[in-house]
C-alpha cells in the first residue's frame, strides 16, 4: 500500500512538472505515446517522460537555430538602417531641389508677367473667348456638315502656355465661319439617325444654325448616348402638316441664281422649340385624355348636329314650298299652306266661326311636323354642358385620390386627373354652343312657317266673312 502511494505521489509530481515545462509540454503526449495502450501508473508516467525528453529536444533545436540566425538577422538590420539613412539624405536632397526650382519658377513667372504686360490680359480673354466659342460651335447645327471644329479650341481654352499664332488664327476662322455659315441654306451629306434607331446616310438641307430637313421630315442635332458624339436625329414625331409641307419645298427649292423666295419654318432655337412642339398633344390626343364622358359628349354633339342640319335644311325646304304656294292659285298637297288652303276649300259652305275652327285644326295638325326633333335638339344642348361638368368632377376625384397616395410633390401624377377635367368641359361647351344655334335656327324657321300658315288662314277666313 505504501508502495502504491509512492507511485501515485511520484506520478502527481512529474505531471506538475511536466505542465510547467512550457508551451509544448500542454500535450499530455506526443501522437506515438498517445497511440501506446496505457494500463497503470507506471505506463503514465512512463509516457510522461518519454514527451518531456522528446520537448526537451525540440526546444534545443529550436534554440540552435535562433542563434545561429542571430547574427544574420543583425546583418540585416544594419542594412535596412543603411538603407534609411540613404533615402534620408536622399529626401532632403530633393526637398532642397524642390524648393531651389520653385523659386526659379515663381520668378520665371513674375519675369513672364512683367514682360506679357497688357498682353496676358488679352490672352486670357481669348482662353475664353475659346472655351464659350467651343460650347456654341458644339451645339451648332453647322458642326453636322464641319464636324471637328471645336476640338483645336478646346486645346486652347485649357491650355496655360502662350497661344501661338496658328492658333489665334484657327480661332478667328472658326468664330468667320461660324458667321457665314449662319447665313446659308446648304445641302449635304450625314448620317442620320431614323426613328427605327437605324444610321443610314442621307441627304441633308440645312438653314442657317437653325433647322434642318431630310426626306420632308425634320431633324435634331443632339448628342448620341452610346457613341457620345453629337449625330441628327429625325423627330420620333413631326409637327403639323404646315410644318412638314414648309420642309418639303425647302428641298425642292432651287437654289440658282433664279431662285426665288420659299416660304419655310425655323427654329431660332436651334431645335428646343421644335422638340417641345412635338410633344404638345394633338386633337385626338387631346380627345383620349377626356375618357369615356368625353367621348359620350362627342357622341351626342355629332347626334345633335345632325339632328339640327337635317330639321333645318327640312324647314328651308318646307318655307320654299309654301312661299311657293303663296304664288300659285291652285292649292298641293305637298306643303303646308296647300294643305290648310285644301282645308278651307272643302268648308267653303261653312259660316265663319266653323270656318275658322276648321282652319285652326288643319293649322295644328301641320305644328308637330314643323317642330319635330326641336325639342330633342333644345335637350342635347342642355344635357351637353352637364356632361362635361361630370367629367370634370369625376378628373378632379381622381386628381384628389392621386394627391391622397402619392402627395403633391410630382405633379405629374396629377396631371391626367386635370387634363380629364378640363378636355370635357371644353367638349361640353364646344357641343353645347353649336347645338344652341342650330336649335335657334330652326325654332325660328318653324315658327317662320306657322306664322305664314296663320296669316294666310286669317285672310281666307277674312275673304270668308266678306264673301257672306
Amino acid at each position: 500500500m505504501k508502495n502504491f502511494a509512492r507511485k501515485i505521489g511520484i506520478a502527481a509530481c512529474a505531471a506538475a512538472a511536466w505542465m510547467l515545462v512550457g508551451t509544448a509540454a500542454v500535450t499530455v503526449a506526443p501522437v506515438e505515446a498517445q497511440a501506446q495502450e496505457i494500463k497503470s501508473l507506471s505506463d503514465l508516467l512512463e509516457a510522461v517522460r518519454q514527451g518531456r525528453v522528446r520537448d526537451r529536444q525540440t526546444n534545443q533545436q529550436r534554440e540552435a537555430e535562433f542563434r545561429s540566425k542571430r547574427n544574420q538577422q543583425q546583418s540585416l538590420l544594419n542594412n535596412a538602417k543603411a538603407d534609411l539613412a540613404r533615402e534620408e539624405a536622399r529626401s532632403e536632397a530633393l526637398e532642397s531641389e524642390f524648393a531651389e526650382r520653385e523659386r526659379i519658377l515663381n520668378e520665371l513667372t513674375q519675369q513672364l508677367q512683367e514682360r506679357l504686360g497688357a498682353f496676358g490680359e488679352m490672352f486670357g480673354v481669348i482662353r475664353q473667348v475659346a472655351g464659350d466659342t467651343r460650347g456654341q460651335i458644339e451645339n451648332s447645327l453647322i458642326s453636322a456638315q464641319l464636324p471637328g471644329r471645336s476640338a483645336p479650341l478646346g486645346r486652347l481654352a485649357t491650355s496655360q502656355a502662350l497661344p501661338e499664332i496658328e492658333q489665334l488664327e484657327g480661332l478667328w476662322v472658326v468664330l468667320t465661319q461660324e458667321m457665314i455659315e449662319q447665313g446659308k441654306i446648304a445641302t449635304f451629306e450625314a448620317d442620320v439617325i431614323t426613328r427605327r434607331g437605324e444610321t443610314e446616310p442621307r441627304q441633308v438641307t440645312r438653314l442657317g444654325p437653325f433647322t434642318a430637313v431630310s426626306e420632308g421630315r425634320f431633324l435634331v442635332f443632339e448628342l448620341d448616348d452610346q457613341t457620345g458624339i453629337r449625330k441628327l436625329r429625325e423627330l420620333d414625331r413631326q409637327p403639323a402638316s404646315r410644318f412638314l409641307s414648309a420642309a418639303g419645298r425647302i428641298e425642292r427649292a432651287d437654289s440658282g441664281p433664279e431662285a426665288g423666295f420659299v416660304r419655310a419654318a425655323i427654329d431660332p432655337s436651334s431645335g428646343s422649340i421644335l422638340e417641345l412642339l412635338v410633344q404638345a398633344p394633338d386633337l385626338f390626343e387631346r380627345i383620349n385624355q377626356g375618357g369615356i364622358v368625353g367621348y359620350v359628349i362627342i357622341g351626342v354633339a355629332t347626334f345633335g348636329i345632325l339632328l339640327g342640319i337635317w330639321r333645318i335644311f327640312v324647314l328651308w325646304t318646307t318655307s320654299a314650298a309654301v312661299s311657293s304656294q303663296m304664288r300659285a292659285k291652285q292649292a298641293r298637297k305637298g306643303n303646308p299652306l296647300g294643305r290648310v288652303m285644301l282645308a278651307y276649300e272643302e268648308n267653303t259652305s261653312a259660316d265663319v266661326e266653323t270656318l275658322e275652327l276648321k282652319l285652326d285644326d288643319a293649322i295644328l295638325r301641320e305644328l308637330p311636323r314643323l317642330e319635330f326633333g326641336l325639342n330633342t335638339l333644345k335637350l342635347l344642348a342642355a344635357v351637353a354642358p352637364l356632361m362635361g361638368l361630370l367629367g370634370t368632377v369625376t378628373g378632379m376625384i381622381i386628381t384628389f385620390q392621386a394627391i391622397t397616395l402619392f402627395g403633391t410633390g410630382d405633379p405629374k401624377l396629377m396631371a391626367g386627373g386635370i387634363s380629364q377635367a378640363l378636355v370635357t368641359t371644353v367638349l361640353g361647351l364646344v357641343a353645347a354652343i353649336p347645338l344652341l344655334f342650330l336649335h335657334s335656327f330652326a325654332n325660328g324657321s318653324a315658327r317662320s312657317v306657322q306664322q305664314v300658315l296663320e296669316e294666310q288662314a286669317a285672310g281666307l277666313v277674312a275673304r270668308h266673312a266678306e264673301g257672306q
